[in-house]
């Protein structure tokens, strides 16, 4: 038999090969690495064990039925103890291993014996382990210990992801699931998570994951020794439609499918682009679109152009960063956050079956506005050049402006995706355009970002790169050969089998990938002999002159044939070797590098040379330069250009560009423009190039543009008159003149072309002769201009040469528009050639919108006009029209011209307009002015749109972008409208129209030109100042400085001197003479005359008679008004008001007061006397009079005097002024009265009202039911204080009723009402009733009325006789009491009441005993009252001895 360790290695080995877990088969990345370093030492020791089994026992394996105590204890203490590591799998494995092994080499027999022994041998087994628990149980627990840890996985939206874990450890461990430190509970959301547990496996599975299941999640594991746990993190992505790690797949972006097109294939599709997005310029940060409107022809409902965009060569597809949209008319591209990586040519593909069409043009990105000015901009371009297991090397591009000061370097932050957490990689700038990031978790995806920094500030960050998932790159080749796994999004995890541990070999072809003064980036593949499970590499250096090897990553070993070196010495040399290793062992290193200096090895390229800038167009030039030497890895050119003499350089553009050319844009026409260029690479950017001669922005000569709309004029038997449009593009120079050419067609064959003239024809219509009769023709026409002969048109449509014989005129031709406006346009054409049988009477012009159909034409013109223009007003703004132009003779109306090219009724930017103007000479002319004027652009001056040449009834004068036109003699000869154009500009004209209103007008003001007078606003005048002085003035629309003024009075200039003083204001035109006084003797004419050069003007004032008295009084009053007002005086005079107290307050308002200024009161001449001093706050004197009555009427004055002078007020309160104040008074008074209410008393009912103040004048008159009361026994009124009272005696029912107090104030009544009836008038009435018998009861109640003292003091054995007297009705009864008890008479103590009123107190004889308190009680029916006093009796001895004690104790 075989020992017990034997078995348990053949138990491994057979785990090995037939029992691995499900989990480790469905995982491809499986390794040893997954397992505790314990685990890997002891299954090592079982296959070694296993082996020299093997080689001992060559036939079947016999197993021991019993185990001794020796062997069991070793068995126990084995690190491998099978019941502590597979006690769950152990029977059925073996079980499984027996059953294959024996199934075909085994008889029946030697099966069943040898079943019996399994069976045996698992029985003694069960029971030595549990006997063993039983003997020390302690020994066998053991700490949770993760034997596979959950892996970290990465995900696509909406997919399934499952964690698994293994865990060992006693007692058996249970395990929990968290997220982000949360227990999970499948509860919560039924459906979403699945929890398993089975064969020592444990898992979480998550379904249909979103967002919000990226996360970190753990398992934690649990027992009585303690507790464990084990990481992983899930992040969701959601798909995009980039290429990314995964654009390799072509089955994803196929090449679009033409199925769809229709079935015929003879069906041509004419593609025509228009509305076309031109050269855009935007900003970082905004939004962009651009557009184009594509037909198609024929138009089939079924059929759809495929509408591609490109930029840079590069097809582009949606994203958050671009949007298209295909309307079926229109298609659109829009960028929604403009960076600087979307600059660069834009191009959009048409494609149909027949082909496809495209246009052009490039889009620039300026830089968004630095936070920190001086601050560089942003890098752009940020990408992944590298992405292995644990580290990515960043790539970028350097930016073009670095804010005046040198960038010192760049910062790179990555951050992890489903993550808003951003983390700088570098903590020191780095100069070099790449950089390896370390420290990334293998599964995850990160996203990176670059912000340059100088000495002033950091930049912006820049656009961030695309996700980049850490992977293995030979992870990434298995997954880029499944096409399913980007669109699953499931980044498969999986281990492979397990196999004999083998020492992996040496790494080969190592190499320095790259080598800057910062790191080294090292290469290597991996060895052919590793066996099936991972390996890891330890990369070591030697520096130059020793043999010394250092390992670089001790502590963690390298996961991908790649790696970053930093920390190494700047400038010296080093030699690299790597080697591999695994749970076998570490192998052999590979072979050494060459050395290895650390410096930058990519060199900053040389600047470029030979910048040579040429002309292109209006805003654009074309820059050429000679590429930068001996440049490596070069990322392009940036181009700077300056305006001269500016000393600024823009950028031109913010990306670098490959080549040696480039169009710059954007630039001012007419201005003179230098550039400069220099290179970038990864190392950095190159000095500028020398700059380039200096070139003027204007648009290159070239050869125009092919005519178009070729149509016939007139036929005739052997000749046709032709004409056509002018070329859209004239080649930046004038067209000198046209070639015709024509052709035969003969049974829709064309034939050769012919010359139909040798020179050049100026005329936009020519005829060509010698045509054959009937026979079919096409012609083509070319331009010429001083760059030459332009592109011939397309041949036109197929004429006929035939005799025309209709009766009406052919089409007028040389339709042209002119001065387009928002809201108008004008149209000139020509005659037609062919007039028809009657002379040409007049024209009818139409128009239509350019999208509207042929049934909307609609004529301009109700009557036919006879002029070859004509203004079209009531345009929409921003509507493109069309328009065409019909003759009419006798016959009729001819057949419309050929229609204009659509033209959009708005007003250009800068756009001017003729001006009239007339100089001081009186000369009419007329200017304009163009500041777009281009090289060779000309004024063409025309009087009802017919040039004008060599008229002599005008000058024309031009210089620079100005022109006038000058009328020599104006008459009635230049009534017309007069028209400007520019040539060489994009339509600038203009046009003034001068009929006879105008020419009378302009002749007007040329007339006062020539004779002028100085213009007034307004004429002399005069007015007085404060001080009392005279002013004289006129004010002139405009008086040069060189202007002259004279004052004459009576025909005397007056100069400047103390009386008068005359000012002149040539600015304003202001002239005025002061007079301090105005006399007796200044009676007179004044006139002021005025000279401006050429100009003269005067203007007279007349003062006499009434007028110059009027204005002398007025003048001596206000110069008095002004003397007041030196001193104190009063802005407001004395006036009074009534309070709200019924007071009257006396006020006025002062002004220009001091501290020593006094004030004094008077009434009726005599002084009011006050306590205390005035005080002038606001400057407000007031004098209050309370209770005003008639001993307050009289005459009050205030006076305010100082040492500046004295000043007063009156005010007269007498007669009527004193019956206003009075009335007023009475006034407030009424207004203060209360409510009335009503008061029951002991003789009836009382109503009452309350007033502030009352006096007599106030007027009191009582109504009841609109009655007014007299006064009567019964009823009475009166006042009493500030009571008004109406008194009720005896009330009855007759007396309820309304009650109305009316307070009459000398003008007007003010009422108060009270309704004496119902619930009040019974409360009343019961109210006077009591207190009618409460008054009653009080009258004649008993009563002690007086005669008693309070105290009686009597000696010993005197007679004590008191007397009282006693009322009421009826008599009450007496009785007297001593201490409160009743006395009875006696012959020592007569009590006696006589005549109901006289109650005697009578003691004959008093004793000591009689001393007390003694009362005298009456009563009747009404009431009881009471009278007491005291008796002290005292005996002479005890009173002298008394006082003799007193003294003695004073003493």
């Amino acid at each position: 038999m075989t020992s017990v360790k034997g078995h348990l290695g053949l138990y491994v080995a057979s785990m090995s090969s037939l029992s691995l877990p499900f989990y480790q088969k469905h995982h491809r990345h499986f390794d040893r690495n997954y397992r505790s370093s314990q685990l890997q030492s002891t299954m090592q020791d079982y296959r070694l064990e296993e082996k020299r089994n093997v080689a001992t026992h060559s036939s079947g394996h016999m197993y021991s039925s019993g185990i001794t105590e020796k062997k069991d204890e070793k068995f126990k203490q084995s690190e491998g103890y099978i019941g502590g590591e597979f006690h769950l799998v152990q029977k059925e494995a073996i079980e499984e291993h027996n059953v294959e092994r024996t199934a075909v080499h085994k008889t029946r027999k030697v099966a069943i014996r040898e079943s019996a022994d399994r069976i045996s041998l698992n029985k003694k087994i069960h029971e030595t382990q549990e006997f063993h628990k039983r003997l020390n149980e302690d020994s066998m627990l053991r700490l949770p210990e993760f034997i596979i840890k959950p892996r970290s996985h990465t995900v696509w939206e909406k997919q399934n992801v499952k964690l698994h874990c293994t865990v060992s450890g006693w007692p058996e461990p249970r395990v929990t699931w968290y997220k982000n430190n949360v227990p999970i509970n499948i509860y919560t959301e039924p459906g979403k998570y699945v929890i398993d547990s089975k064969y020592g496996v444990h898992s979480l599975e998550i379904n249909n994951c979103n967002f919000d299941d990226t996360a970190q999640y753990h398992a934690s594991a649990m027992n009585a020794k303690g507790e464990l746990s084990a990481f992983a993190s899930i992040v969701v992505k959601r798909f995009k439609a980039e290429l990314d790690d995964f654009s390799f797949h072509t089955a994803r972006f196929a090449p679009p499918s033409y199925d769809f097109f229709p079935g015929d294939s003879r069906v041509k599709f004419d593609v025509h682009i228009i509305e076309k997005f031109s050269v855009s310029f935007g900003k970082e940060g905004e939004t962009m679109s651009l557009g184009c409107t594509v037909i198609v022809h024929p138009n089939l409902k079924r059929f759809h152009p495929e509408i591609q965009w490109w930029r840079d060569g590069i097809q582009l597809h949606p994203s958050k960063w671009v949007q298209m949209h295909w309307s079926g008319e229109r298609a659109t591209l829009t960028l929604t956050h403009l960076n600087k990586e979307d600059e660069g040519l834009y191009t959009m593909h048409v494609l149909t079956k027949s082909g496809y069409e495209l246009h052009s043009a490039y889009v620039f990105v300026r830089d968004s506005d630095a936070e920190v000015a001086g601050s560089p901009t942003a890098p752009l371009d940020v990408y992944c050049l590298d992405a292995n297991k644990d580290y990515v090397i960043v790539s970028w591009k350097q930016p073009a402006v670095d804010g005046g000061n040198p960038i010192l370097g760049y910062f790179v932050d990555r951050c992890e995706v489903g993550t808003i957490h951003w983390v700088q990689c570098n903590d020191t700038p780095v100069k070099f355009a790449r950089l390896p990031v370390t420290g990334l978790v293998e599964g995850r995806s990160y996203i990176f970002r670059v912000r340059a920094v100088n000495n002033v500030g950091i930049s912006r960050p820049s656009r961030v790169s695309d996700p980049v998932a850490a992977l293995d790159p030979s992870d990434r080749d298995r997954l880029k050969g499944m096409p399913l796994a980007p669109w699953t999004g499931q980044i498969v995890v999986t281990e492979e089998e397990p196999a004999e541990g083998i020492v992996p070999g040496k790494p080969t072809e190592l190499t320095v990938t790259e080598a800057t003064k910062s790191y080294v980036v090292l290469s290597w593949k991996p060895p052919g002999q590793r066996g099936h499970e991972g390996i890891m590499y330890y990369v070591e250096k030697c520096v130059a002159g020793t043999e010394d090897w250092q390992r670089v990553n001790p502590e963690i070993p390298v996961k991908s044939p790649r790696f970053a070196l930093f920390d190494l010495a700047e400038g010296k040399s080093y030699r690299f070797r790597v080697r591999s290793a695994n749970s076998a062992g570490i192998g052999e290193p590979s072979e050494a590098t060459e050395f290895t200096e650390v410096t930058d090895k990519l060199d900053v390229p040389k600047a470029p040379g030979h910048v040579v800038p040429s002309r292109n167009t209006d805003t654009s030039m074309v820059v050429s330069w000679e590429e930068s030497k001996d440049a490596k890895e070069l990322v392009g050119y940036y181009i700077e250009g300056s305006i001269q003499g500016s000393g600024k350089w823009e950028p031109c553009n913010n990306k670098p560009v490959k080549g040696k050319r480039f169009i710059c844009h954007g630039l001012h026409t007419g201005e003179l423009y230098k550039f400069r260029v220099r290179a970038v690479n990864a190392a950095g950017l190159s000095e500028f190039s020398q700059e380039s001669e200096a070139l003027e922005v204007k648009a290159a000569l070239a050869a125009p543009a092919p005519p178009y709309g070729i149509t016939v004029l007139e036929s005739v038997h052997d000749s046709m008159v032709l004409g056509w449009k002018q070329p859209k593009f004239h080649g930046g120079s004038d067209i000198t003149g046209y070639f015709v050419d024509y052709r035969e067609i003969i049974k829709d064959i064309p034939g050769k072309w012919k010359e139909a003239h040798i020179k050049a024809i100026s005329d936009r219509a020519y005829r060509i002769s010698n045509l054959k009769e009937n026979m079919t023709y096409q012609f083509q026409v070319r331009a010429i201009n001083m760059a030459g002969v332009g592109l011939p048109s397309q041949p036109s449509d197929k004429f006929k040469c035939e005799e025309w014989t209709i009766a009406v005129p052919g089409p007028p031709h040389d339709v042209m528009y002119t001065e387009v406006r928002k809201n108008s346009v004008v149209l000139t054409w020509r005659v037609p050639v062919y007039t028809g049988r009657n002379e040409v009477t007049g024209y009818y012009v139409d128009v239509r919108e350019a999208a509207a159909s042929d049934e909307q034409w609609t004529s301009v013109n109700e009557k036919a006009t006879s002029k070859r223009f004509i203004k079209v007003q009531g345009l929409k703004e921003g509507v493109s029209y069309v328009f065409r132009v019909r003759a009419v003779n006798m016959a009729g109306v001819g057949r419309p011209s050929d229609l204009t090219e659509p033209v959009t009724a708005e007003t250009s930017p800068g756009t001017k307009e003729i001006v009239v103007d007339v100089d001081d000479d009186g000369v009419i002319s007329l200017i304009f002015e163009c500041t777009d004027m281009a090289e060779g652009s000309k004024f063409i001056w025309s009087k009802n749109y017919e040039e004008l040449i060599d008229s002599p009834r005008v000058t024309l004068q031009t210089k620079g972008g100005k022109t006038r036109f000058i009328f020599n003699d104006p008459g009635k000869e230049d009534l017309g409208v007069y028209s400007c154009a520019v040539t060489n500009t994009d339509g600038v004209s203009s046009s003034y129209a001068i009929d006879e209103a105008e020419l009378l007008r302009l002749l007007e003001l040329s007339h006062e030109h020539k004779f002028p007078i100085v213009p007034l606003k307004t004429e002399l005048a005069v007015e007085l100042l404060d001080k009392g002085q005279v002013r004289f003035w006129l004010e002139a629309e405009r008086f040069s400085p060189n202007g002259q003024c004279k004052f004459i009075f009576n025909d005397k200039e007056i100069k400047n001197d103390e009386k008068y003083k005359i000012k002149v204001d040539h600015k304003t035109g202001l002239v005025e003479m002061i007079m301090e006084k105005l006399e007796d003797i200044d009676e007179g004419t004044f006139t002021v005359q005025l000279q401006d050069g050429k100009a003269n003007n005067q203007s007279t004032l007349v003062l006499i008679g009434d007028v110059f008295k009027n204005l002398q009084k007025e003048a001596e009053s206000q110069r008095k008004e002004w003397l007041r007002k030196q001193g104190p005086h009063f802005v407001e005079y004395l006036e009074w008001e009534v309070t709200n107290d019924c007071n009257v307050l006396l006020k006025c308002k002062v002004a220009n007061i001091k501290k020593e200024t006094s004030i004094i009161w008077y009434k009726d001449d005599r002084e009011i006397m006050f306590d205390e001093k005035h005080d002038f706050k606001d400057g407000v004197c007031t004098l209050l009079v309370q209770q005003f009555s008639k001993k307050d009427a009289g005459v009050y004055e205030i006076v305010l005097k100082d040492d500046r002078g004295r000043d007063s007020s009156t005010l007269r309160l007498l007669e009527k002024a004193f019956g206003d104040v009075i009335s007023e008074v009475c006034r407030v008074a009424a207004l203060t009265a209360t409510d009335v209410k009503v008061q029951s008393t002991e003789h009836g009912i009382r109503l009452y009202s309350f007033v502030s103040y009352y006096l007599e004048d106030l007027k009191i008159i009582w109504h009841h039911k609109d009655t007014k009361l007299a006064s009567t026994d019964r009823v009475k009124s009166g006042v009493t204080g500030e009571q008004i009272w109406l008194q009720i005696n005896e009330p009855t029912q007759k007396d309820q009723g309304k009650y109305t107090l009316e307070l009459f104030d000398g003008k007007e009544g003010h009422k108060k009402s009270v309704e004496l009836t119902g619930p009040v008038f019974d409360e009343a009435f019961a109210e006077f009733q009591r207190l009618k018998q409460a008054a009653i009861a009080e009258k004649n109640r008993a009563r002690v009325i007086g005669g008693l003292p309070d105290v009686v003091t009597i000696q010993e054995g005197k007679s004590l006789n008191l007397t009282c007297n006693v009322w009421g009705d009826p008599v009450p009864a007496v009785s007297w009491l001593k201490n409160e008890k009743e006395l009875l008479g006696d012959a020592h103590l007569i009590l006696k009441f006589e005549s109901g009123k006289f109650a005697s107190f009578v003691i004959t004889d008093v004793r000591t005993t009689d001393s007390g308190k003694y009362c005298i009680l009456v009563k009747n029916k009404y009431g009881t009252e009471t009278g007491d006093f005291t008796v002290s009796v005292f005996i002479p001895e005890e009173e002298e001895q008394v006082k003799h004690e007193k003294a003695t104790k004073k003493k």
